[in-house]
């Protein structure tokens, strides 16, 4: 990589560790900045206009929201197709898709809910904790998903262990012969459940051996930043050149609009419309402490409204 890319996270963020093992998968050296696992985030919230969801990546004053935005960043800049979310198809899509839908929900629902407590209450203490569920409740709200509970949750567990099963009897990996971006996709909703239930993950041999193979990949070289040089960064750079825009964007460019996810975390965030290709939407936000930022986010499951 020639361009340096920061990483806004938290360790224990299931998302983060999908990118964290990106980067070990190319063996990229990346700056962390270290988040609050809840908002108000102060390295964040300036850079993207509220943006609510984490990690968020910073390549100078272009900030990138979504992992699924992220991780083309990363194919980008590492040359590495096989992490490129968009050159995925047939089944190993199926279960990318499978896994990052009610899976990832169902991955924390199957845990003990007193296992899930101490896990937390480790984590973050009573008050954190506290805050930690008041702040996932409303991350909900307003939004179009519907997590799975109860006897349902387990069953969409059970589904994807069987579809995960059935793809490595034929498959070393999920995308194939070799690692690849859906292998990391289906790991981190499992991640999730195994770092939350503290036990080593319940499951057929085959997908262990998987398991253990995708978690040695590593996370590359990491070095912390601090806040006020990933502030410095944005401050001294200029937004990258735009692509061009698709003749049938939903809002005419120049426009000021609000962009927000659809499912969950829909905290809005303004600027002018800059670009929409297929594949991304790129929002303009003139701030006073760092000049012009480019906020880009990915079209699939994402709405632009005119204000």
């Amino acid at each position: 990589m020639t361009e340096s890319i920061i990483l806004h996270h938290y360790d224990k963020s299931p998302y983060a560790e999908k990118i964290r093992l990106m980067f070990g998968l190319t063996n990229t050296s990346w700056s962390s900045l270290l988040s609050p696992a809840w908002p108000p985030r102060p390295n964040l919230d300036p850079l993207t206009g509220g943006y609510r969801r984490i990690p968020v990546a910073q390549i100078g004053a272009d900030i990138f929201c979504d992992t699924a935005l992220i991780a083309q960043e990363v194919a980008r800049l590492s040359g590495s197709a096989a992490l490129d979310p968009t050159a995925v198809d047939g089944s190993a899509l199926a279960l990318m898709q499978q896994a990052e839908g009610q899976a990832f929900f169902a991955a924390i629902a199957t845990v003990p809910p007193l296992r899930l407590i101490s896990t937390m209450m480790q984590g973050f203490g009573p008050v954190g904790t506290y805050r930690f569920i008041k702040d996932r409740v409303s991350l909900l709200k307003g939004g179009a998903s519907r997590p799975p509970k109860g006897e349902k949750a387990k069953v969409v567990m059970d589904s994807l262990f069987y579809a995960l099963e059935v793809r490595l009897s034929e498959c070393a990996w999920v995308g194939g012969d070799s690692p690849s971006v859906a292998d990391l996709a289906v790991f981190h909703p499992l991640w999730l459940h195994v770092s939350c239930n503290r036990k080593p993950l319940e499951a057929s041999q085959k997908i262990q051996q998987w398991y253990s193979r995708v978690e040695n990949i590593g996370h590359g070289t990491r070095s912390e930043i601090s806040q006020a040089d990933a502030f410095k960064q944005a401050r001294e750079s200029e937004p990258r050149l735009l692509p061009v825009s698709v003749s049938d964007a939903p809002v005419a460019i120049g426009a000021v609009v609000e962009v927000a996810p659809l499912d969950y975390g829909v905290v809005p965030v303004k600027g002018t419309l800059v670009a929409v290709t297929e594949s991304r939407i790129i929002v303009a936000r003139e701030t006073a402490d760092f000049g012009k930022l480019h906020v880009h986010f990915p079209r699939a499951g994402y709405s632009i409204v005119a204000k």
